[in-house]
């Protein structure tokens, strides 16, 4: 039995764009000692094939971070199997709040360093000793306290579609820039509230442990993230704090929170909330994009991703040949042109 993936990516998302499969997207992580996760990985992979769930799955040393997609028919069984590894016993899975069940259309679980890359050296401090969990009630009731600061521990093209209402929104790529960024922002704030909240609450796990460790004396953080917070919100009649669309990394990008359009098409300005990668192959720019630019651009970025788009196949791959742009994103407040001038 292989232990990875051999069909071709695009032929595995055309597939999953056909079937009609009740699908239902579900996260859930784990910080946990793995002594070997090579052998755990093999044997989680051996495990969630078997009910032919897709996903992307980090394993490390330090524990387990998981975005996967399980037939809706087969969610009962994967929770059992789930639940027969010791460690995962009983842990709460974040299900989606805007489901069309086509989030992945493979299989990748990989072995990392780390199940998020913050940069902290975890010998430093105590990463036990973690901010206090709070529920959605309890999140609304703190958020309206004068003397609470909120502060988004996502990048800054998740919080562009969505965040909450009056929450501090860093300009930033990545997580590991924005815990520096949030510390030496809120230097003199360090006796007030911190309430800290991302997508499923695993960045807020680490964050909160270390601005514990910095000084700050309350810190707070959204149990179950975004995700766990709509469907509290949503089952308890709450009154609902956040605006716009919680951003995913999955082929979605995106899960309707709230009705509100808070950002704009990057090519025409127009209210936009709708993430999509370049069409171009050597580009795959993630960037906001409306149906009508969608249509003017072909589905990429710009006039010359466009132009490289509509030449043969061979043509695009020898332009693409040796380069390797990494992780292409449309920084905010960083450029001064819109995308496709």
């Amino acid at each position: 039995m292989a232990l990875y993936n051999r069909i071709n990516g695009k032929e595995l998302k055309a597939r999953l764009q056909q079937t009609e499969q009740a699908r239902t997207t579900i996260s859930f992580y784990k910080y946990h000692h793995i002594t070997e996760p090579k052998t755990f990985r093999d044997e989680l992979y051996r495990l969630l094939e078997s009910l032919e769930v897709l996903g992307r799955i980090y394993v490390a040393k330090e524990g387990i971070n998981a975005q996967i997609s399980v037939p809706t028919s087969l969610v009962e069984d994967f929770k059992e199997k789930l639940y027969s590894i010791i460690f995962l016993n009983g842990i709460r899975l974040n299900t989606a709040v805007d489901d069309n069940g086509k989030s992945f259309f493979k299989l990748k679980i990989l072995v990392r360093n780390k199940i998020v890359a913050d940069g902290l050296n975890d010998e430093t401090f105590d990463v036990t000793d973690k901010g206090t969990h709070v529920n959605a009630k309890e999140f609304n009731s703190l958020a309206e306290n004068p003397n609470t600061i909120i502060v988004d521990m996502r990048n800054h093209y998740e919080s562009e579609v969505g965040h909450f209402k009056n929450a501090i929104c860093p300009d930033v790529d990545t997580f590991r820039e924005e815990l520096k960024v949030v510390e030496d922002m809120l230097q003199t704030e360090k006796d007030k509230n911190l309430l800290m909240y991302c997508t499923g609450g695993i960045r807020c796990e680490k964050a909160s442990a270390w601005f514990k460790h910095r000084g700050f004396k309350n810190v707070f953080q959204l149990d179950g993230g975004i995700i766990e917070y709509a469907r509290q919100v949503k089952s308890q009649g709450l009154e609902n704090k956040f605006v716009g669309k919680n951003f995913v990394f999955d082929e979605r990008l995106g899960e309707r929170i709230s009705d509100d359009i808070i950002s704009t098409c990057h090519q025409c300005g127009k209210p936009c909330d709708t993430h999509t990668n370049c069409k171009n192959d050597g580009c795959h720019l993630l960037f906001i994009q409306c149906k009508e630019c969608a249509e003017k651009f072909n589905g990429t970025c710009s006039t010359e991703c466009k132009t490289v788009l509509e030449l043969p196949a061979e043509e695009q791959k020898k332009i693409r040949k040796g380069i390797n742009k990494g992780r292409q994103v449309f920084k905010k407040g960083r450029v001064t042109e819109k995308v496709g001038s």
